[in-house]
């Protein structure tokens, strides 16, 4: 499990017995985290250091503030409740904060919203490998240990450039094991971009130019550059071309 540190603004949402008592024994190992809980709850937390903020009346009240304050939000409820709380907040995977669960026994962390983008994937490793727990991913690109196209080089500073759609057909030619060609035009190109201990996907073929790819013999391209497109090549491509810009 990953316990390296990570950044943003947390919070830990805690609203049964055993929820709190999780939450305040995770709560000293994430210090940056603010506490919400109810009332009732309030002194599970007494001598935590965290800032603890207990409500009173319906924890659904609190959604939207949580929305708007925090980039990642740890629910000490289960599954189905979270589902129903969220639902009428949530807008799109680039604006919605990061949700996980964690069950009432602590066994188990689940990223149940922005796994990719809004990093609830990695705080879910994170959080896990802290509670000594297990994370439970279903994004394909994780299960299948291979390119998620979506943050592809984020570590790095690198940018996304591609109508959404093609991020969606490419993902899927990605996990469905097609032949991928990633172009690496950057002076020094090397996989410092592929982030997992396994070897590259076999489908992953690399290349340090675009023209030396075989258009007819891949379904799609993943281009890293810092040269201006040739015009037409997005019609071209139509669909299967994603472009990173470092």
């Amino acid at each position: 499990m990953d316990t390296k540190p990570l950044g943003g603004k947390v919070v830990l949402v805690a609203i049964t017995k055993h929820g709190a008592a999780k939450a305040a024994t995770l709560a000293p190992l994430l210090p940056q985290a603010d506490i919400i809980t109810s009332q009732k709850f309030a002194h599970v937390f007494e001598g935590v250091d965290n800032t603890v903020k207990p409500y009173e009346g319906a924890l659904r009240a609190q959604i939207p503030l949580m929305f708007d304050a925090y980039d990642q939000l740890i629910y000490f409820v289960s599954l189905g409740a979270v589902v129903r709380l969220i639902a009428p907040h949530m807008v799109s995977k680039d604006e919605d904060p990061g949700v996980l669960v964690v069950d009432d026994a602590g066994q188990y962390v689940i990223p149940v919203l922005s796994g990719h983008i809004g990093g609830a994937n990695a705080w879910a490793e994170y959080v896990a490998g802290l509670m000594g727990a297990s994370a439970v991913l279903t994004t394909a690109s994780d299960v299948g240990k291979t390119i998620p196209v979506d943050i592809l080089g984020r570590e790095l500073g690198w940018k996304v450039e591609a109508p959404k759609i093609n991020i969606t057909r490419v993902s899927a030619h990605v996990v469905n094991e097609e032949p991928i060609a990633l172009v690496d035009e950057r002076d020094h190109p090397s996989q410092d971009w592929w982030t997992r201990a396994n070897d590259l996907p076999k489908n992953i073929h690399c290349f340090e130019r675009f023209e030396d790819v075989d258009l007819n013999q891949c379904a799609a391209v993943l281009w890293v550059t810092h040269r201006d497109l040739p015009d037409g090549i997005w019609e071209q491509l139509h669909e299967a071309l994603v472009v990173y810009r470092p």
